[in-house]
């Protein structure tokens, strides 16, 4: 049993990610004191990646258990109070619901490449870049659609929004997080007025009795208040009814805004990597970009800076596969090697492959990746004939394969001359040390950095979210997290190595020559 005693002035984190769900509990100054998780998977239902919501709660509640469980061992007291919570989720998707609260259509997740009409009429009516997940390009193809739901929508959300709603009863989203719902105006803050507008002159919307001002969530920024727990969300949480509601919750933000908060990648020209299930990268903007590119995004920060996204829907999946034959291969042939060694081992090898791979190409796509306008996905491995077909060569094009769409779309901002002082890599990609690091330094031709607390991801960055929102104000966030939260944890940097930057691009010239055999691929393999 620890020494550490529970004060009340905790702070609950907790995010629902692609493949885990993670509860991260914070002390004052945002040290973590306990964890808990739980873990699962999408589906693919009906021609829909989703999640069934019950799965939502059931989740929850394992996750904090598991937490309150550690925090119990550690101090042997109860949660019974807190200075607030804050939860995230995977970005944007469609949720929607009727007057009664009841759901009208499956979670249509991030993942769903389905709404490729909506978002380009979209984009050209705003001239704005509206991306498939966006939940404005979902609804949008369902009335193109002509879905029966749509007529009863009363209240469309995402999934942190959903989860923040049942809790407190508010509608109210995270900026960050919004603005994967519909664009929004950096200087208000807000939605974008004169797109709101030109949404609602359509006919194809006007035939609906909502407006689109009334069923979005309103929107916050980061130190605002959210919301308060009520009873039925504290019981939602811990069934047990230890803990109290009237706990002050923060704006519900995505894992993209809780991305920029655990790398301290809020301010101006600089930017993050988060490489786990899907892969992006977040570059806060000097200025506008001079054109819209439909492979870049344009959100914000937790504070309503706007920045260029690059989402990319498949990253360590595909991989994970690979990792588990050879797991399989240890222990066929009588090898006790836990799982995490298995990665290093191969991670590691990864690092004496040539530069290029040698020939050998990997696509990483369970689903379909805009940014390569590509409408369904295939996972395909090919090299070339008398290539060095070798262990390092090979799983050397496995962690390629992670980042390659990501690079593609990363070279429109070095077009625009975008500056980045200072990219921090997060996510699963990074927990090997080293590898990842030095192999993304070399992708993006840009010094990559991983912080100590990189581990504790979204979950973490939530939290410091709540933790934020229940300081006293008079320090902007970008202060707060400089001088008190991430002047106490270390990282580590590593500089691209020419060798690596010379031989991921010419990996990456047989990566896009190889582009239409992955599409060929998706349209005649099924």
């Amino acid at each position: 049993m620890s020494s550490y005693k529970l004060t009340g002035r905790e702070s609950l984190g907790v995010e629902f990610g692609s493949t885990r769900i993670k509860a991260v509990l914070v002390d004052e100054e945002c040290n973590p004191i306990a964890s808990g998780s739980y873990t699962w998977e999408n589906r693919f239902e009906n021609g829909v990646w989703t999640y069934p919501l019950s799965q939502v709660w059931e989740g929850l509640q394992a996750a904090y258990a598991e937490l309150h469980l550690e925090v119990f061992e550690k101090t042997g007291e109860y949660i019974t109070s807190l200075a607030s919570i804050g939860f995230s989720a995977m970005m944007h998707g469609y949720l929607p619901f009727d007057k009664d609260g009841n759901q009208l259509a499956e979670f249509r997740t991030w993942r769903n490449t389905i709404t490729a009409d909506a978002a380009a009429e979209l984009t050209k009516l705003f001239n704005f870049n509206i991306p498939q997940r966006w939940s404005i390009a979902h609804l949008y193809q369902a009335i193109l659609n002509g879905e029966e739901h749509v007529k009863d929508i009363d209240f469309l959300t995402t999934l942190a929004g959903y989860v923040h709603w049942k809790l407190t009863g508010e509608r109210v989203l995270g900026v960050g997080e919004a603005s994967g719902m519909f664009p929004i105006d950096s200087e208000t803050c807000d939605y974008n007025k004169a797109m709101l507008e030109e949404f609602s002159s359509l006919d194809s919307v006007k035939q609906y009795d909502w407006d689109i001002t009334d069923i979005l969530p309103s929107v916050k920024g980061a130190g605002d208040i959210g919301g308060i727990l009520s009873e039925e969300g504290a019981k939602l949480i811990d069934p047990s009814g230890r803990l109290k509601a009237g706990i002050i919750l923060c704006p519900p933000e995505g894992d993209a805004g809780t991305g920029m908060v655990a790398t301290n990648s809020v301010t101006v020209r600089t930017g993050n990597v988060s490489a786990g299930t899907s892969i992006f990268s977040m570059v806060v903007l000097e200025k506008p970009l001079s054109s819209v590119y439909e492979e870049i995004d344009i959100v914000t920060t937790p504070t309503g800076k706007d920045v260029a996204m690059v989402h990319c829907n498949n990253c360590c999946t595909d991989l994970d596969y690979w990792v588990n034959i050879f797991a399989e291969f240890a222990k066929a042939s009588g090898s006790d090697i836990p799982k995490y060694k298995i990665y290093d081992i191969l991670y590691e090898a990864a690092l004496g492959g040539d530069a290029d791979c040698a020939g050998l190409v990997n696509f990483n796509y369970l689903s379909g990746e805009p940014v390569t306008h590509t409408d369904d996905g295939v996972p395909m491995f090919i090299r070339r004939h008398g290539c060095n077909f070798n262990l390092a060569n090979f799983f050397r094009a496995q962690i390629y394969s992670t980042m390659s769409t990501l690079k593609i779309g990363m070279k429109i901002l070095e077009k625009e001359d975008v500056k980045i002082d200072k990219l921090t890599g997060h996510g699963g990609l990074f927990k090997t040390p080293v590898v990842g690091q030095k192999i993304m330094a070399g992708a993006m031709n840009a010094p990559v950095s991983v912080m100590a607390t990189a581990g504790e991801g979204g979950a973490w960055g939530i939290a410091v979210l709540a933790r934020y929102a229940a300081e006293p104000k008079g320090m902007s966030l970008e202060d707060y997290l400089e001088t008190q939260v991430f002047s106490r944890y270390e990282s580590t940097t590593i500089e691209p190595d020419k060798k690596d930057v010379d031989g991921f691009n010419r990996y990456m010239e047989l990566y896009e020559t190889a582009l239409d055999v992955e599409k060929a691929a998706y349209k005649s393999f099924k």
